[in-house]
């Protein structure tokens, strides 16, 4: 607890909650899980997977400073400290309002169908050394994962990022009106949770109710690269929000000039709509980083941050593991020449990010002459992309045409919706097809060679994160890339 401020009395808590608190207790932290349990902070015994209440008594062991509760747990004594509520996600979320509105810091707000996390990543590092910064762990971007975000932030934060999902229409705009942001970014428009919707333009109003929760004279950052924008512009201009937009458009207010993606790092020219001419480096391969990058700085600049110590604090970002990390695999420390180059994209997959990612790995330099196929390969191990809806097999089977699979050498396919790919590649990429990612992980030492790049990429539920693993045991994981490009 050392070094840690009170975040809640009991007195506060239980005023917030209209809940009863069995004794005084002091909360330096709030916490839904005792495997990540901090001595001193406040748990929240919610019902997911498991109830919540059935651990109670082991956070309180760990040092959890009290439990917020529903009912005195099995095993617990009634004089233990216990924040007595009638409903414990509901008083979450009024924790979450609490914290958010002690809090006189700057707040953003992200969504979008791709790169939520890694714009909510890049925005913390744009903004770190400019103020106290507190932002998501994670993707703690739901129901419970916005009002724990609040709940968690200290009242003196200066620059708060929230981000903010959905699965289901209905869900961003309650989500966004307890968070309130002055600043609302929308990433991109894209072909995710289909199976929730009756089109691309659903998700794209879904999207746009984020300018909902928006504080008056609250500013929308919206990306005019993209098909749906006039819906996201009608929407946010209605609510009164004004409007900064990024993309290559010649009227974007941040408009990208010119691209170049070299060996570890991704390096934009843009102009700024006061005139300004500047460079965007972002640390790692991907030309979707950088437009991420574009739009996060411009969420930085209405947030009232410093932009050139934003480009600096951008410069030194990389994206969280899962989410298109690069790194390196020694198959043979002994030799040289003897690793091969991951990238693990393995969190979550779309049509949209499927094509960003297949872009990165054609743009990447395999080496030749080491390993025993001799020629360095573009090698795709791609799992399932889940919740696109009925035209799922239809979408997996377009990937085969992106222009990006040309330079791809060999593509493995895991899951029973990537079999409809794995069936539309030509015979010489084709490589192997497995029903689950167990199965292909079992062939790690097969699929891939000393000089290949590897791209790893799959919806979570496809579980090909299991195919990252065994590749890394292959040999000794360095996450630091071979060389940085100038």
């Amino acid at each position: 607890m050392t070094g840690r401020a009170a975040l809640w009395s009991a007195a506060e808590a239980a005023r917030t909650t209209d809940g009863t608190a069995t004794k005084d207790w002091s909360a330096m932290g709030v916490s839904i899980d005792t495997r990540t349990l901090v001595p001193g902070d406040l748990f929240i015994a919610l019902r997911a997977a498991r109830d919540g209440h059935d651990f109670v008594a082991a956070a309180l062991q760990a040092g959890a400073a009290a439990a917020l509760v529903s009912r005195v747990p099995e095993g617990v004594s009634p004089d233990a400290p216990l924040l007595i509520v009638e409903d414990v996600q509901t008083a979450l979320e009024a924790l979450g309002r609490a914290g958010r509105a002690r809090c006189t810091g700057r707040v953003a707000g992200i969504t979008g169908s791709v790169g939520k996390t890694s714009a909510k990543e890049m925005l913390r590092a744009a903004l770190a050394g400019q103020g106290r910064v507190h932002a998501a762990e994670a993707s703690y971007n739901n129901h419970w994962g916005v009002p724990l975000t609040l709940a968690r932030m200290p009242a003196d934060t200066d620059f708060a990022v929230i981000e903010i999902g959905m699965n289901h229409p209905g869900e961003i705009a309650p989500l966004s009106r307890m968070a309130r942001p002055h600043v609302a970014l929308i990433t991109t428009i894209a072909a995710a949770h289909l199976e929730a919707f009756d089109d691309i333009s659903g998700i794209a109003r879904e999207k746009a109710s984020i300018v909902e929760g928006l504080e008056p004279g609250g500013t929308a950052i919206l990306p005019t690269d993209v098909a749906e924008y006039p819906i996201l512009r009608d929407i946010a201009t209605a609510a009164g929000a004004g409007l900064v937009t990024f993309g290559t458009a010649d009227g974007a207010t941040m408009r990208l000039t010119d691209l170049r993606v070299g060996a570890g790092a991704t390096v934009a020219r843009a102009r700024a709509g006061d005139g300004a001419d500047f460079v965007l480096k972002v640390a790692s391969e991907g030309a979707h980083f950088a437009r991420n990058a574009l739009g996060v700085l411009a969420a930085a600049d209405a947030l009232g941050a410093d932009r050139m110590q934003s480009v600096m604090g951008l410069g030194h970002w990389q994206p969280p593991r899962g989410r298109g990390t690069n790194e390196t695999v020694h198959l043979d420390s002994a030799r040289d020449g003897q690793s091969l180059t991951l990238i693990d994209d393995a969190f979550n997959a779309n049509p949209t990010s499927m094509e960003a990612a297949l872009d990165t790995l054609s743009r990447a330099i395999p080496r030749d002459g080491v390993g025993r196929v001799h020629r360095g390969r573009r090698i795709a191990v791609l799992g399932d992309m889940l919740e696109l809806g009925p035209t799922e097999m239809r979408l997996h089977t377009k990937l085969a045409g992106l222009p990006a699979m040309q330079s791809v050498d060999l593509v493995h396919c895991v899951g029973p919706r990537m079999r409809a790919l794995w069936a539309a590649l030509p015979e010489p990429m084709r490589g192997h097809w497995s029903e689950t990612a167990e199965e292909m992980a079992a062939r790690a030492d097969q699929i891939v060679d000393a000089g290949d790049v590897v791209l790893v990429k799959g919806s979570k539920g496809s579980e090909v994160s299991r195919v990252v693993d065994a590749i890394r045991k292959l040999g000794q994981r360095d996450a630091r890339p071979e060389k940085e490009a100038e």
